[in-house]
């Protein structure tokens, strides 16, 4: 069976919708060309779901009092009690997203480092979430959700893609939760959380493995919010290589001393920073072809996002 593409919240303006303060658009190649490949965008401008029009006043977020307010200072309208109306109308319909793009700096949609006036307007601090972001992220807490400039950095554009790919087969796991499904799943999955957070994959067995009496869904529930944890940030060299040792250790009695030479040998050129994630993993790969192992042949770290979008080359 086929599985269906993962439904991704998007700032419309991320996609060349022109719906900016200034009639423009905020395009991002990336997002609009090859995630679009990989997913099914909801385009939504929080602004225009408002009511505010195209073009229109800017607007910002400014302390009040004790409280964060979007302000149209030009006219002194202050919006906050219609983005939090709006808030509340849409974020019940956006249960079934995979993940979230948001647009950077924006009052209603920056994930942080928003820019936020004080209320004297002699200064301002850059600690700020854009209004909707904040209860979306709020609502949500698992959702991936990255903002358009962070997707320009490599590692961040590959781990949020294969964020939203884990979290859309962790809804389906909760959708029919049972203990034989999430052990499966977590099979699947162990050496890509052994790479990502040593402290986490470590917790996650016993969870797997102890009784579920009956409680399947909290069970799955408890285990996709340390699988989540465990993928917000990117795995680093020393997550990689201790995966990739892992692996190592399944063909130490395939290999002759020339091919496992070469291999050690890649992987430490890798944690120095010498070689590409990919060299190691090409050999590995290799290797498989000779001397299949099912276990590693099935582990999604091998390939985590789909190889066409080629995420992992400069990594």
């Amino acid at each position: 069976m086929t599985q269906s593409k993962p439904v991704v919240g998007v700032s419309a303006c991320v996609i060349g919708e022109e719906v900016r303060y200034d009639s423009g658009h905020k395009r991002s190649v990336f997002v609009d060309t090859q995630l679009r490949q990989l997913v099914s965008f909801k385009p939504i401008c929080p602004e225009v779901g408002i009511g505010l029009t195209v073009p229109r006043p800017t607007i910002r977020l400014r302390w009040v009092g004790e409280s964060i307010r979007l302000m149209d200072d030009k006219n002194h309208i202050d919006h906050t009690d219609k983005m939090v109306q709006f808030n509340n109308n849409i974020l019940p319909s956006l249960e079934g997203l995979s993940g979230y793009v948001v647009c950077a700096k924006s009052p209603t949609c920056g994930m942080e480092r928003v820019k936020v006036l004080q209320e004297d307007t002699k200064g301002a601090e850059y600690k700020g979430r854009g209004l909707f972001t904040k209860a979306l992220m709020e609502r949500y807490p698992l959702l991936p959700v990255e903002e358009d400039g962070r997707l320009n950095d490599q590692h961040l554009r590959e781990n949020f893609v294969l964020r939203v790919l884990i979290f859309q087969q962790a809804q389906q796991l909760l959708a029919a939760p049972s203990q034989a499904k999430l052990q499966s799943f977590h099979q699947q999955h162990k050496l890509l959380l052994l790479a990502h957070n040593q402290t986490i994959y470590r917790q996650l067995g016993p969870l797997v493995a102890e009784a579920f009496d009956g409680d399947s869904y909290h069970k799955t529930l408890a285990y996709v919010t340390l699988m989540m944890t465990a993928l917000a940030k990117p795995a680093n060299r020393k997550g990689h290589t201790n995966a990739l040792q892992h692996i190592q250790g399944y063909f130490k009695k395939d290999l002759d001393s020339a091919e496992k030479k070469h291999l050690e040998e890649s992987i430490l050129a890798y944690r120095n920073g010498r070689l590409p994630l990919m060299a190691p993993l090409s050999i590995v790969n290799h290797i498989l072809s000779k001397y299949p192992k099912p276990y590693i042949i099935g582990q999604s770290y091998l390939e985590p996002t789909p190889e066409q979008l080629a995420l992992r080359c400069n990594l």
